[in-house]
């Protein structure tokens, strides 16, 4: 690349760092790896609204999925044997066909309008989750697929295909240990694919990979300290401390 280009995308990515915002996100991204590292999501949760608020949905989107690749390829050779496959590979098949029609809304979408979906959709998870609410019927094929189409088209359009995911996952009989296999399977898996449209839209340009480089970091040291709480902290505490995060984070969203 010659040298004006570099200059450019060193200017882009400076433009991401003024003040405030900085800690902001370094907060969040600590914040957010310790999430995923305890129960298997929360990464794109809550930095989605975060990260869109501070930078925008075209850039802050982008910056969470390459990081959930790096924090998923370190969380599921372990999760891989635990996890019931058959329901997650069901899921995250249709997730993945689905995905590249939800990122058509991120491409074309007005950015503020966006952001602030993004925002109630991390408010209506926090308030289900705090209901105590949960799917407790069967898991077959055909409602497995219905939850993957719905998640697919969450991630392409905001990042987070975790809200519909998430309450169907949790409401089976299975152990915390399995549950939090289950996550981090299906984000693992879902991830892969929805990098590809932002790349293919040429959003993932290098003030992108700059911020994922000075961000990644923080999350890879927060997410294997993360997994250590998951054998120490009881669940009652990190329930508190995840819904005070998200109604913050969509909050930040809607109001920022």
């Amino acid at each position: 690349m010659s040298g004006p280009d570099w200059a450019a995308a060193w200017a882009g990515a400076a433009s991401l760092l003024g003040g405030w915002e900085i800690g902001v996100a370094v907060g969040a991204t600590l914040l957010a790896g310790l999430l995923r590292g305890y129960a298997g999501f929360g990464t794109a949760i809550l930095l989605a609204p975060v990260y869109s608020t501070l930078w925008g949905p075209r850039v802050g989107v982008p910056i969470m999925l390459l990081m959930e690749l790096f924090v998923s390829a370190y969380l599921m050779p372990r999760a891989f044997g635990q996890a019931n496959r058959r329901v997650i590979f069901s899921i995250g098949a249709a997730a993945a066909l689905a995905t590249p029609i939800g990122a058509l809304v991120l491409l074309a979408a007005d950015p503020l309008a966006l952001r602030k979906a993004i925002g109630v959709c991390v408010l209506a998870l926090g308030a289900a989750m705090m209901s105590g609410w949960r799917y407790h019927g069967a898991r077959p094929i055909g409602l497995n697929l219905a939850v993957g189409t719905v998640s697919g088209l969450l991630k392409g359009a905001t990042g987070m295909s975790g809200p519909p995911v998430i309450l169907y996952l949790l409401s089976g009989p299975e152990a915390a240990a399995q549950h939090r296999a289950n996550l981090i399977l299906y984000f693992g898996l879902i991830g892969i694919v929805a990098v590809i449209p932002p790349l293919w839209g040429g959003l993932i340009g290098l003030p992108v990979l700059m911020m994922t480089a000075l961000m990644l970091p923080l999350m890879l040291l927060s997410v294997p300290l993360g997994a250590r709480l998951f054998h120490v902290v009881p669940v009652a505490w990190y329930r508190r401390c995840a819904l005070a995060a998200l109604a913050a984070a969509g909050l930040f969203a809607l109001l920022g």
